[in-house]
Formats: C-alpha cells, structure tokens, sequence
C-alpha cells in the first residue's frame, strides 16, 4: 500500500507489515539525524542489561499464566533482537535478516530426521540436539566439554549447565548419595572458614554441590529456586496480613510462631 500524500511518519509505518514496521521504527530511532537521541547513543553493551531484563519478564508473563502479558513481553524482546541487528547492520556486520537465516539453518541442521532424508534412529530429542550442538561446537574449534556456557549466564543456570557438559563425558555421580555427602562436607568446610577469602571459596561449594544434588533428583535448580522464592514471599507476606503494622516491632519468636500459622493454613 503506498502511503496518502502528507501522512506522518508514524502513519505511513503503521500500515506496514508486522516485521517490516518493527525494522522500519528502529532505523528510524537510530537515524543520525531525525533519530532518537538516547537510542542513537546506544551500544551492544549497554542494551546487553535491557536484553537479559526482558527474557526475565518473558519468563515472569508464562509463571503468572498471564497471556496478554506474555503477547507483550514477548514484543518487548523481539525489540532487542531488532535493536542489536540494527546496530550491526551499521556496522556492515550482518542485519536482522541474516540472524533469521542463521537461526533457521541452524534448526533443519538440528533436525535433520525432520528436513531432511536422514533416518530417525529413535534417540531422544535431547540426544538429537546435544549431539548436532557438540559437532558445532567442535566445528568452531572447541577443546573442552565446558566450552561454549556463556559466562553471562546466571550463575545457578550456569552451575547447571556446568555439571551437566561434565556428566556427558562420565564426570558426574551415579545417584543422590555423592552430591547429598558432599553438601555436608562444605557445609562444614563452610563453617570451619576463618577468613573472607575462605568463606567464599567455601560458600561456592557449597552452592554449586547443592546445584549438583537438586539436578541428580531431576529438578532444574533455576525452577526449584524460583518456587522457593514464591513460597517464602506467599508466606512472608501472610505474616504481614496477621500481624498488620506490628510485624517489624514483633520478636523473632513471634514471627516464627506468625510463619508456622501461614504454613499450617497453606495445608
């Protein structure tokens, strides 16, 4: 559709095509001359926060089974990826074509039992996958089972994906009573630390053998976390209700007394 003579730029936008309108507002925003000023001065690192923060709301939208949130959310992240493309596209490095090319190769080479004429020899799509990822990587010049978890990972997320790269190659224990014997030996370890230096180290052991032990009973630590956080924050904020103004004044006994009448009512 050709634009009405006289229409303003936004109107002329807003009757173009999903995608293409998208890409069209962020070259505008990032024009060196009739651009946004603050989008203009943007970088790949200082939209890297913004990019991590909008995965989050993504994955905060779907745990509230909330779908208009979701619908929106998922726009929000879209932006990034339209906003780092575009960046690079100035760059002369690649555009947001390119990353949707990239992408799409990178799946039908994923699932070639799918796209292509290769036999589905019955593996598990986890196998499937992780065995297409690790001839990538090799193909990219990997020297370790460990290479290619992002640092920026967070660092539960990370401690996961750590331990599972190291049970792929046969470092892992083989049921619970490894990883469930070593929380208890840096618990102690934990609390024998004399200085700021040792009580770190030991702290990350500790964190990372409970990581360890939660992913050997088959639970994504990540997932187990954010459950605990929602039930301490369902019940904390139970307390408030039955105390009222009060709470902050209370002693610890009464708060304890306050907590276990929340986890009773919550059976």
């Amino acid at each position: 559709m050709s634009a009405t003579p006289g229409d303003s730029p936004a109107a002329e936008t807003a009757r173009t095509p999903g995608i293409a309108r998208l890409l069209a507002i962020m070259a505008r925003l990032r024009d060196p001359q009739n651009g946004c000023e603050w989008d203009i001065a943007q970088t790949f690192a200082t939209i890297a926060p913004y990019t991590i923060e909008e995965a989050y709301e993504v994955a905060d939208a779907i745990e509230r089974d909330d779908l208009p949130a979701l619908r929106e959310e998922l726009g929000d992240l879209l932006l990034q990826v339209v906003f780092h493309a575009r960046m690079a596209e100035e760059l002369s490095a690649f555009d947001f074509d390119a990353v949707a090319h990239a992408i799409s190769d990178k799946m039908t080479e994923r699932h070639p039992h799918i796209f292509s004429d290769a036999a589905d020899e019955g593996q598990s799509r986890e196998v499937r996958w992780e065995a297409q990822k690790a001839a990538e990587r090799e193909a990219k010049g990997a020297t370790s089972a460990l290479d290619g978890v992002a640092l920026a990972l967070p660092a539960l997320m990370r401690a996961e994906k750590l331990q599972k790269r190291a049970a792929r190659v046969g470092f892992d224990w083989p049921d619970t009573a490894g990883p469930r014997a070593k929380v208890i030996e840096e618990l102690d370890e934990l609390a024998a630390a004399k200085t700021a230096a040792e009580k770190l180290d030991e702290a990350g052991d500790l964190l990372f053998a409970a990581v360890n032990l939660v992913r050997r009973y088959g639970i994504a630590p990540e997932d187990a976390l954010r459950h605990g956080n929602a039930k301490f924050e369902r019940r904390f904020r139970g307390m408030e209700a039955l105390a009222g103004a009060d709470f902050p004044s209370l002693s610890l006994e009464a708060q304890e007394e306050l907590w276990q009448q929340v986890k009773a009512a919550e059976r």
